[in-house]
């Protein structure tokens, strides 16, 4: 006996469902020539009778049950599968779980996600705030797939990806007599109360380079932890200050003015991955819509 084949169980599949040939074939998009060939073919092969000829329609005989039984529990195994798939396209049942710098998930984390959203509707995600020290730890004990960051991360175990780089821009109370400009030097604000970050940190060291390498000396009047911190703390009239672009980058901002920086800068955004690690397709999707809004917030026009 020959082995059957997968064409032929279609075929069998689609005789069952229809109970004639011409039904057969129109369920297949085939001709009914070629259907009533098959069955004939495959009788002869398997030896067996598949089907009994009443009244113009082909039932399932007796002593081929057993075959058919087997055809069911396949199709239905296929259905299943394709249920599976369909689910997982949709993110069904699956966690996504990477993490983001406070700057980047201000505003730029919830407009990645609607996208990643609309793409995966069913996908948990589960988006954690890190600060630079606690991205290791977070990646190596596999907490987490991915994390974006504001600065670059050296350890051996870890692997970083430039995808974004913008400028600091300055943020001004409202009323503040340095809104009449249309940019602001460094020089126009060394006088001025000062919210920063800490210099020892990476992010903190970006805030107050544009002063240093004007060589001028870097007094905080106050400090903050995070960008929405400094923001805040500027937008309640206690100092001015510089920001990356990513932590301002929403249409209105209330309570806050802000101008570009005269001064070229640079800041940068990395994805950060521990190395070695397959990535998901959730994951990879992400990073990509990532990369995306943060391209487009560099070029946004800063709204007062």
């Amino acid at each position: 006996m020959r082995d059957i084949t997968l064409r032929q169980i279609e075929v069998i599949r689609a005789v069952m469902l229809r109970g004639t040939i011409i039904g057969a074939a129109e369920y297949l998009g085939v001709s009914a020539p070629g259907i009533s060939r098959l069955i004939k073919h495959t009788e002869e092969t398997l030896d067996l009778r598949l089907f009994e000829r009443r009244a113009g329609l082909f039932v399932p005989s007796v002593e081929a049950q057993a075959v058919f039984d087997q055809i069911r529990t396949v199709y239905k195994g296929v259905e299943n599968l394709q249920i599976a798939l369909e689910s997982l396209k949709k993110g069904e049942d699956v966690n996504l779980p990477f993490a983001s710098a406070p700057s980047v998930a201000q505003f730029i984390a919830a407009r990645a996600i609607r996208n990643i959203r609309e793409h995966f509707p069913d996908l948990y995600i589960d988006l954690n705030i890190l600060k630079i020290e606690e991205t290791v730890d977070y990646l190596l004990l596999e907490r987490g797939e991915f994390v974006i960051m504001s600065s670059n991360v050296d350890n051996p175990g870890i692997e970083a990806q430039e995808i974004a780089e913008t400028t600091l821009v300055c943020v001004l109370p409202e009323g503040h007599r340095l809104a009449e400009k249309e940019e602001i030097s460094v020089f126009d604000l060394i006088d001025e109360p000062l919210v920063g970050v800490d210099p020892e940190d990476p992010y903190g060291a970006s805030l107050v380079r544009p002063f240093l390498e004007a060589g001028l000396e870097v007094r905080h009047s106050m400090r903050g932890r995070f960008a929405q911190t400094v923001v805040s703390l500027v937008r309640h009239g206690l100092g001015v200050a510089l920001i990356d672009r990513f932590s301002v980058a929403e249409v209105y901002m209330p309570g806050i003015v802000r101008r570009p920086l005269k001064e070229p800068t640079s800041v940068k955004s990395y994805v950060v991955t521990k190395q070695g690690r397959v990535l998901s397709s959730f994951a990879e999707y992400a990073i990509t819509q990532f990369k995306r809004e943060l391209t487009l917030a560099a070029r946004e026009p800063l709204s007062t």
